[in-house]
């Protein structure tokens, strides 16, 4: 199944730490705009809008998904761009299922149209 078609659970197995080779392949297959930080053990991905208001609507988007999923981020947010982080702290700050299926549900805001040409900016 496709990770934005899945939601976050709660358990001991969702805060499980993926392995490498798991987290690569999901990674490649569904979320090939994300990297991987080997220092922080984080995933990331850096959006860029054409102003600040295109920008903070994102965020309020994400917050929305985030709040939804009961699995937040961290958000770097300044004009015209906002750089988004997941780590699951209860692993460890390790990257868990949880943190690839709020990344896919982040991405889906992009491939739906919903922030696309008229908001970000190449």
């Amino acid at each position: 199944m496709q990770l934005a078609q899945q939601q976050c659970v709660h358990n001991d197995e969702a805060r499980s730490p993926l392995d490498n080779e798991k987290r690569q392949q999901l990674m490649s297959e569904q979320l090939s705009n994300w990297q991987f930080d080997d220092k922080t053990g984080a995933i990331y991905r850096k959006f860029k809008f054409k102003n600040y208001y295109h920008t903070m609507a994102f965020v309020n988007a994400v917050a929305w998904i985030a709040n939804k999923q009961a699995h937040h981020p961290d958000l770097e947010v300044s004009y015209g761009h906002c750089l988004v982080r997941y780590t699951t702290h209860d692993a460890g700050n390790s990257v868990c299922m949880n943190d690839l299926i709020c990344a896919a549900h982040i991405d889906a805001l992009d491939n739906n149209g919903t922030f696309g040409p008229n908001f970000l900016d190449d």
